[in-house]
C-alpha cells in the first residue's frame, strides 16, 4: 500500500521558501472562493465529486464558470468520497471532492478514512462556518480538522482568502507525494468571500515534508546477495508496487530472479495473473500456493507492503523460516508488524531499478539463485490445489460463475470495481488481472457501499474504458442513490450485483463458526412465492429501483441466460446497466484462513486440509 513519489497526473509547483522572492506571475484581484477554484486549475484538477451547502456555497458560483474543472453533483457526500477514490486509482491522479460544513464534512469521514487505509492520493475540500463562529456550535459547524486528523495524511483550517491558493498547493503536493494519502482542506465561509491577490505558482512551506524517495545502496545489494543466496525466496507484492508505477520494473525483476511473485489484494494487476511466476494472491482468503509460499520461504522481499494481519494470520507463526526484505516510502511501516532483516526506505519504483542492477551485478560475479527445488514444490501445490469452484446442484447460478464470465466477456482493458465481502474475494481470484489499475476495490478499511461510486469515478476519469462494479445486494443498498449521478451525467458503467439474499461474508462466518445460527444477515423476507421459498432479495426489486434512477436493468436466475445477459450489458453504453443475479445463498469463499490462527492452518475447502509433504527444514 505505500511507496510512491509519483501517483499523480497532476502538475504540482515544487516548494519553495514562502520568502523565495516575488513571482513572476500576474497578480490578480479575486475572492477567496474565486482563487479555491483557479487554485484547483492550476493544480491540474479537472474532475471534482461534490455536493454544495451553506459554508461552500461561496465557492460554486466561480465554479460554475470554469472552463477547466468539471463539477459531478453526487447524491450523497459518501459517495463524493469514494468516487474521488476511484477516479485516483484508476488515472493515477489526486482525486478531489468537495462538500459543506458539518453533516456534509462528516459524511466524507468513511471514504477518507478508506483513502488513508489504501494510500490514496485524495484531496478533501470542505466549507466551514466563518471565522468567528468557530467554536461557538454555530449551525452546521462540526471540527471536521480534529475529527479527522487520524485518518488524513495532513489537514489544514484556511480562515484567510491570502492562504487559500498556497494551502491548495501544499495540499496536492503532500497528498501525491511520499506515501500517498488524503488530505483535508476545511475553508471559513469568510475566507471564501473575502478579497485576496492572486498568482500562480505560490510559494509553499512545508518544513520537515521531505520524504526518501532514493535507497541506500548498501541495503541494496544486502538484498541483492539474500536474493541470490535464497532457496525458497517470495517477491510479497503490495499495493506501493501500483502506486509508484513500478509494474514495468516489477516484471524486469521477476523474470531476473526467477523467484515467484505474490500479489496482495491491493496489488492485482501489478503483475499479469497469467505469468508463469504469478502464484497468487496471499492472506485470509488467498491461494493455499501463495499463502504457504510465504509460509515456507527462506526470504520473503516485501516491496510496498505493510505486512498486515489478512496477509500474515496469526503474527508470531507466520512465515517462520524467512529473512526479511521490507522496501517501503513510509519508514513508519518497516518493523511494525514484521522485523526487517534489511530495511529500505525508499520509492518502490526506485527501489525495484536499483535492485535490479544490484542482482544482475551479483549475476555477473557468478551468484545465481538455485530455485528448481523450490519450483517443484510451488508446481505441486498450484497443480493439487488450484483455485476453484463446484456449482450448485440445483442447477441455480453459481456467483463464482457470474464473476468469472464477466470477466472474460468483458472488453480488454476493462476496470473492476468491487464491494466488501465474498463478491470481493471471488472477483479477486476469478477475474484475471493483466493491466495495473484494473482493479479497484476497498482493501483496508474493508468499505461496504465502496463499489458504485468508485465505478462511477473511475468512469468519470477514464472513459474510453468498460468499468464494472462487482457489488452485493447488501453492499447495493448503501450507495446505489449514485446510478442517478451516473444516469444523469453521462457515465454509464455496469454494475453487477451478486444477490444471494443474504450479508454473504458474515453468513459464511456464521455457518462455520456460529452453529449456522443466522442472527440478523437474511436480507429477503424469507416469503414463499408460489409455495417455493424466495431466493435473493427481492425488496427492494433492484431492477425496478434501478429503471426509476435511469438505468437499463437485467434479472437473470437461470444459468443458460448468462452468457446472453452479460453481452447485453456489454453492449450498452449510453446508460449505465444492472444486472441482478440470483444466486444460490450457500456458495462459500475458498480457500480460507480463519481469523486469529496459523496461516499453517489454511483450507483449501471446507473440510480439506492441504498436505504439502513438509520439507520446510531443507
Amino acid at each position: 500500500m505505500p511507496m510512491t513519489e509519483q501517483a499523480t497526473g497532476a502538475q504540482h509547483p515544487q516548494p519553495r521558501a514562502r520568502n523565495g522572492g516575488p513571482s513572476s506571475a500576474s497578480v490578480e484581484h479575486l475572492t477567496g472562493a474565486q482563487s479555491l477554484i483557479r487554485s484547483l486549475e492550476e493544480v491540474g484538477a479537472d474532475t471534482v465529486f461534490g455536493l454544495p451547502g451553506g459554508c461552500i456555497l461561496p465557492a460554486y458560483d466561480p465554479l460554475m464558470d470554469s472552463t477547466r474543472v468539471r463539477h459531478i453533483l453526487v447524491r450523497h457526500e459518501q459517495g463524493a468520497g469514494h468516487a474521488a477514490t476511484g477516479y485516483a486509482q484508476a488515472t493515477g491522479k489526486v482525486g478531489v471532492c468537495m462538500v459543506t460544513s458539518g453533516p456534509g464534512a462528516t459524511n466524507l469521514v468513511t471514504p477518507i478514512a478508506d483513502a488513508a487505509m489504501d494510500s490514496v492520493p485524495l484531496v478533501a475540500i470542505t466549507g466551514q462556518v466563518a471565522s468567528a463562529a468557530i467554536g461557538t456550535d454555530a449551525f452546521q459547524e462540526a471540527d471536521i480538522c480534529g475529527i479527522t486528523m487520524p485518518i488524513t495524511k495532513h489537514n489544514f483550517l484556511v480562515t484567510r482568502a491570502e492562504d487559500i491558493a498556497h494551502t491548495v498547493a501544499e495540499a496536492f503536493h503532500i497528498a501525491s507525494t511520499g506515501r500517498p494519502g488524503p488530505v483535508l482542506v476545511d475553508i471559513a465561509k469568510d475566507a471564501l468571500q473575502s478579497k485576496t491577490t492572486f498568482s500562480w505558482p505560490p510559494a509553499m512551506d512545508l518544513p520537515g515534508y521531505r520524504p526518501v524517495t532514493k535507497p541506500h545502496a548498501k541495503q541494496i545489494r544486502e538484498a541483492a546477495k539474500l536474493i541470490t543466496q535464497a532457496k525458497r525466496p517470495v517477491l510479497y507484492v503490495g499495493g506501493g508496487v501500483m502506486k509508484a508505477g513500478a509494474t514495468a520494473e516489477l516484471k524486469v525483476l521477476a523474470e531476473l530472479t526467477g523467484a515467484p511473485v505474490t500479489t496482495t489484494l491491493m496489488a492485482l494487476g501489478s503483475f499479469p495473473d497469467s505469468h508463469p511466476l504469478h502464484v497468487g494472491m496471499p492472506g485470509m482468503h488467498g491461494s493455499v500456493t501463495a499463502v504457504t509460499a510465504l509460509q515456507k520461504a527462506d526470504l520473503i522481499v516485501a516491496l510496498g507492503a505493510r505486512f498486515d494481519d489478512r496477509v500474515t494470520g496469526k503474527l508470531d507463526s507466520f512465515a517462520p523460516y524467512a529473512k526479511i526484505v521490507h522496501a517501503d516510502i513510509d519508514p513508519a511501516e518497516i518493523g511494525k508488524n514484521r522485523a526487517a532483516d534489511v530495511p529500505i526506505v525508499g520509492d518502490a519504483r526506485e527501489v525495484i531499478a536499483d535492485l535490479v542492477q544490484a542482482v544482475q551485478a551479483e549475476h555477473t560475479d557468478g551468484n545465481t539463485g538455485d530455485y528448481a527445488a523450490w519450483w517443484k514444490d510451488l508446481n505441486r501445490w498450484r497443480e493439487t490445489y488450484p483455485v476453484g469452484y463446484d456449482l450448485p446442484e440445483d442447477g441455480s447460478l453459481s456467483p463464482q460463475q457470474v464473476i468469472q464470465r464477466i470477466g472474460q466477456l468483458a472488453p480488454e482493458g476493462t476496470i473492476f470495481a468491487a464491494g466488501v465481502g465474498q463478491h470481493q474475494m471471488w472477483a479477486s481470484h476469478f477475474i484475471e488481472y493483466e493491466q495495473p489499475a484494473t482493479w479497484l476495490n476497498s482493501g483496508g478499511a474493508g468499505t461496504m457501499g465502496y463499489a458504485v461510486p468508485a465505478a462511477m469515478g473511475a468512469k468519470a476519469g477514464m472513459p474510453e474504458r468498460a468499468v464494472w462494479a462487482i457489488d452485493g445486494d447488501g453492499c447495493f443498498q448503501m450507495t446505489n442513490q449514485e446510478l442517478t449521478t451516473c444516469a444523469l451525467n453521462n457515465i454509464p458503467i455496469k454494475v453487477a450485483i451478486i444477490n444471494n439474499g443474504a450479508l454473504g461474508m458474515v453468513r459464511q462466518w456464521q455457518t462455520l463458526f456460529y452453529n449456522q445460527r443466522y442472527s440478523n444477515t437474511v436480507l429477503h423476507s424469507g416469503a414463499d412465492t408460489d409455495g417455493v421459498p424466495a431466493k435473493g432479495t427481492r425488496v427492494p426489486d433492484f431492477v425496478k429501483l434501478s429503471e426509476a434512477m435511469g438505468c437499463y436493468a437485467i434479472r437473470c436466475e437461470d444459468p443458460a441466460d448468462l452468457d446472453k445477459v452479460i453481452a447485453e450489458a456489454n453492449a450498452i453504453n449510453d446508460r449505465p446497466v444492472v444486472i441482478d443475479f440470483i444466486v444460490h445463498e450457500d456458495a462459500m469463499v475458498w480457500p480460507m484462513v480463519a481469523a486469529g490462527t496459523s496461516n499453517d492452518e489454511v483450507m483449501a475447502a471446507r473440510g480439506v486440509r492441504p498436505d504439502f509433504g513438509d520439507n520446510e527444514d531443507d
